[in-house]
């Protein structure tokens, strides 16, 4: 019996991730990433998802015009469930403009009225990181999802004054509304605590 590894699952259950052309080498640096503009966010947002530009453009411009640009992003993938509990698991790499970019992994719990599936590409923008290990911590918020075969939406999960703001755009069944947190890790892990 073949064991289904972490990254298999969230690759079956997420869109297939086209290859980055955009993607630089990682460097050893520890400084506050610089930020990017709303056109090259919107431009690596396009290359990622594809055909759903215009709603990709108007969460982010609705994210800049609330938080500002952000100083770092994430590009990935991720699959989750639930029922009434539920898990969400994903990864993908982060950019920043000038403190090197790196794979990156997300894993957790959510409670609430919530039923169903979904596997997502997604971006986050990443605002006010005062250096790259700063993300590896949790991030809670409230996120709600809405999905009849295909579904698009972005939400915003805070901790000390960082700001994570997921923006996904997947298939699956899916309705409600949950309490939760993302947990960022250097490594995959099954554990969402």
């Amino acid at each position: 019996m073949q064991s289904i590894t972490r990254r298999k699952l969230v690759s079956a259950l997420a869109s297939a991730a086209m290859p980055l052309a955009f993607a630089k080498p990682a460097l050893a640096r520890e400084e506050q990433p610089k930020q990017f503009s709303t056109d090259e966010l919107i431009d690596n947002g396009h290359r990622f998802f594809g055909t759903i530009s215009r709603g990709l453009a108007e969460g982010i411009q609705t994210a800049v015009s609330r938080w500002g640009h952000p100083n770092a992003y994430i590009l990935g993938q991720e699959a989750s469930g639930a029922f009434v509990g539920g898990l969400r698991y994903g990864e993908g790499k982060m950019y920043t403009r000038n403190a090197g970019d790196r794979h990156i992994y997300w894993q957790g719990p959510t409670i609430g009225i919530d039923a169903g599936g979904d596997g997502d590409r997604t971006m986050m923008l990443i605002y006010n990181l005062p250096r790259v290990s700063a993300i590896y911590r949790r991030f809670g918020g409230v996120d709600g999802s809405a999905y009849i075969v295909g579904g698009f939406g972005f939400t915003a999960l805070e901790h000390d004054h960082v700001v994570a703001v997921p923006i996904r755009s997947g298939v699956g069944l899916r309705l409600g509304v949950n309490l939760g947190y993302l947990k960022f890790t250097p490594q995959a892990t099954w554990n969402p605590f």
